[in-house]
């Protein structure tokens, strides 16, 4: 796998798409234990970020990665957008000034991205946020030598991790007021991490075959 400039803002691009197609959703997740607004934020940050992306095919990895981290913290209201803009931004200065990416970027990438999650929110795996989703991929994907299987398997660990935010107290957010009622109830957060991995793999996949 070899992605450039170009291709990685069209992963990006589907990316976006996927968020939009998922925008009623995450925000009927978010109407149940948060402020009902998640999938109309992510939406209304990923237009930006295509907006913002769509001259920079002639920069580094690295400038794309950090322009949309910033995109997201501007455009993303509520936790959203500062965690993931982190996350982002954070990808973006591991990946440095690298004109394309191998696979051996991804699980560096994403480990930078849940660390600046992590740090932004001060959060753990187990506190039903988007952690639950990012840190078993992330985790996958350190495991063995990076390939397209290990990402598919990476991507499944995401969504047994929203599966997992169903049966956990909320201990973070909005969602945490709720307590014992948040039980029951998948993360929006969480979801749309596994929405932008799942997007990425289908990406490379498309790429790889």
């Amino acid at each position: 796998m070899a992605v450039n400039s170009a291709e990685l803002i069209e992963i990006i691009n589907l990316i976006a798409h996927d968020i939009q197609k998922n925008r009623d959703f995450l925000t009927e997740l978010d109407s149940a234990i948060g402020d009902a607004d998640h999938g109309i934020n992510m939406s209304k940050g990923f237009k930006a970020v295509t907006e913002k992306i769509s001259t920079m095919a002639d920069k580094d990895c690295g400038s794309i990665l950090k322009t949309v981290g910033m995109t997201l913290v501007s455009t993303v209201g509520g936790a959203s957008g500062p965690l993931y803009g982190t996350a982002f931004m954070r990808a973006g200065q591991a990946v440095g000034d690298k004109q394309q990416l191998g696979f051996e970027d991804i699980p560096i990438l994403l480990d930078a991205a849940l660390e600046g999650i992590k740090m932004r929110g001060k959060a753990v795996k187990g506190e039903k946020t988007i952690i639950d989703a990012l840190e078993p991929a992330v985790e996958v994907l350190k495991s063995s030598p990076m390939d397209i299987k290990l990402m598919n398997a990476a991507v499944k660990a995401a969504k047994d991790g929203v599966e997992y935010t169903k049966g956990i107290i909320a201990k973070k957010g909005r969602a945490s007021y709720l307590g014992e009622r948040s039980l029951g109830h998948q993360d929006p957060g969480a979801t749309s991490c596994y929405i932008m991995l799942s997007s990425t793999y289908k990406a490379i996949l498309d790429r790889n075959n």
